[in-house]
């Protein structure tokens, strides 16, 4: 890993570049960026929803659950960030990929009242690759605009 330690930064909108080294957090939109710890350059955008991933802020630093596998990007990284720090996991399979996608295709239908789901493969990736800017704000988190608000007057 290239990168090793993310500084964290409470923002309102992603940048246009994001800069290598640090996790982006908006609250406002439920989601977290950041540039591929590995080095690749590519951005990683991971949800923030109670089927995808979670953070915790202790007021110094930011754990990101669970692991960050990028296996729609080239580098196929596999890693976790745990109190600010990059901590490399090992690689998935093609099976261990595609498994977790199914796991990941029940806890949404599950979480969002669907009886089945069924996704192709390539519907349900790891991650989100690419320039996601300004998605929708989620409905009815008022507790994340509150977090926003707390940490900007701590500021």
């Amino acid at each position: 890993m290239q990168h090793t330690v993310l500084e964290h930064r409470f923002v309102e909108h992603f940048p246009e570049t994001l800069e290598p080294g640090v996790l982006y957090v908006s609250l406002e939109f439920g989601s977290a960026a950041h540039s591929c710890c590995c080095g690749c350059g590519e951005e990683v955008v991971t949800p923030l929803t109670p089927t995808d991933w979670d953070i915790t802020y202790d007021g110094e630093t930011i754990t990101l659950h669970p692991s960050v596998g990028s296996w729609t990007l080239p580098c196929r990284s596999h890693y976790v960030i745990r109190r600010g720090r990059v901590i490399e996991a090992p690689p998935w399979t093609d099976a261990e990929i595609a498994a977790e996608r199914r796991r990941d295709g029940r806890a949404k239908a599950s979480h969002f009242g669907q009886n089945e789901f069924n996704p192709a493969p390539s519907s349900l990736p790891e991650v989100t690759v690419g320039a996601a800017r300004a998605p929708e704000p989620p409905v009815g988190h008022w507790w994340q605009r509150l977090l926003a608000w707390w940490c900007s007057v701590r500021n």
